[in-house]
């Protein structure tokens, strides 16, 4: 039986939003966080019991923050998992999830190849090293296709379409790096599930819709506008998602909903597109739209409680709030008080100093008895009542 005394204290390596969200959610359950960062007093700084200014890959850094805790965990892929894998068996302190799912991860190529090889559905794919590669995909694949850097890269950075022959140099001079690429997905909606993996348990949370502009994440609407049929082919796939990867903690799913397409005879209208070993942006929406939100899973799944309940309270709507600027500037935000006075409208601000085009600095939810496009419509008014110009 736990008994509760000294509280424990998880290690973060990284000390954006993330993890400043998850210190909320830690919090209640006597929980105490402290934080990796380089940058110093990150957002997650005024919320957390102490943060360690240093580089993710920071040898010395990282064997402070595992000497400080009792179980170690990331908010970011740009952590080492050399490092992360090595001070945990200096220290004896457990890392979660495993750093070798986040080696798996960090590279799309590997990624890909792993779900491949547990039979979850993914869209077609081929290593690139050089124009002819590309080239030879295009023959095989058709046009267009997404040219992908296979590390780094997020909201969009990376990818290149690939729209024909012609302009297979001009993608290749836009993206660095060891690439590949994949056949395009004509999809009819882009989902998620955020799923966790606890001790001998898992759990998944209602699926999501997102909504992005430009590859980055506008809006999460859950449950997501389709069918129920789809929606458990959805879940059923994030499960298998979640037996191909190692230890425990959240992992942000995000998926394709095909339709009738070539690639749907094959993948039952489902197709993985890319996954977090960590919450995600998509799943914001949990705070207050379930029972669970999935920072305190998160935090729950990684020192090994029982998992919570990931039931909705109610249709749910998220939009993000994006920095609507031209160039880097102070982050002073106008039109909150509208915001406020909206009934039924939670904002958090993720305390970033800095705005910068299309950045997230913070997010809306609603959650009540309309429906999902109607509380989606609500909080779209509320960010877009928000500016920093």
């Amino acid at each position: 039986m736990r008994t509760l005394g000294e509280p424990p204290t998880l290690g973060v390596v990284g000390g954006g939003q993330l993890g400043r969200m998850l210190a909320e959610a830690a919090s209640p359950l006597g929980v105490e966080l402290v934080v990796l960062d380089p940058t110093p007093d990150c957002p997650a700084a005024p919320v957390v019991r102490e943060q360690i200014v240093g580089d993710f890959d920071d040898a010395d850094a990282l064997d402070e923050l595992a000497a400080r805790s009792d179980a170690l965990t990331f908010e970011i892929e740009l952590a080492d998992p050399d490092l992360l894998e090595r001070v945990g068996e200096e220290r004896g302190v457990p890392v979660h999830p495993d750093p070798a799912t986040l080696r798996t991860i960090q590279d799309k190529l590997v990624q890909k190849r792993r779900l491949r090889e547990w039979g979850v559905p993914v869209p077609e794919f081929r290593p690139v090293e050089d124009r002819e590669d590309l080239l030879a995909a295009g023959e095989e694949l058709g046009y267009p296709m997404m040219l992908k850097a296979r590390r780094g890269g997020y909201d969009g950075r990376g990818n290149v379409p690939v729209e024909s022959a012609e302009d297979v140099d001009d993608a290749l001079a836009a993206v660095s790096g060891d690439l590949m690429v994949e056949a395009f997905v004509p999809f009819e909606r882009e989902l998620s599930v955020i799923a966790v993996k606890g001790d001998d348990e898992v759990a998944t949370f209602p699926v999501g819709e997102n909504v992005h502009e430009e590859e980055i994440l506008r809006e999460t609407v859950v449950p997501a506008r389709t069918s129920e049929d789809t929606r458990e082919r959805a879940e059923a796939v994030a499960r298998d998602v979640l037996d191909a990867m190692s230890g425990r903690g959240v992992y942000g799913i995000e998926l394709f909903e095909t339709g009738e397409t070539p690639q749907a005879s094959r993948s039952d209208g489902i197709l993985v597109n890319e996954i977090a070993p960590r919450p995600h942006n998509s799943g914001h929406f949990t705070i207050e739209g379930a029972l669970t939100s999935q920072f305190e899973q998160h935090v729950r799944g990684v020192l090994g409680y029982p998992l919570g309940a990931t039931d909705l309270r109610g249709p749910v709507a998220m939009s993000n709030v994006l920095g609507d600027v031209e160039e880097p500037r102070p982050a002073e935000l106008a039109g909150v008080d509208e915001v406020l006075a909206t009934r039924g409208a939670n904002f958090h601000w993720y305390g970033k100093d800095e705005v910068r085009p299309l950045r997230k600095m913070g997010h809306v939810t609603l959650v009540g008895e309309p429906s999902a496009s109607d509380l989606l419509a609500e909080a779209r008014d509320c960010t877009d009542a928000l500016t920093f110009r």
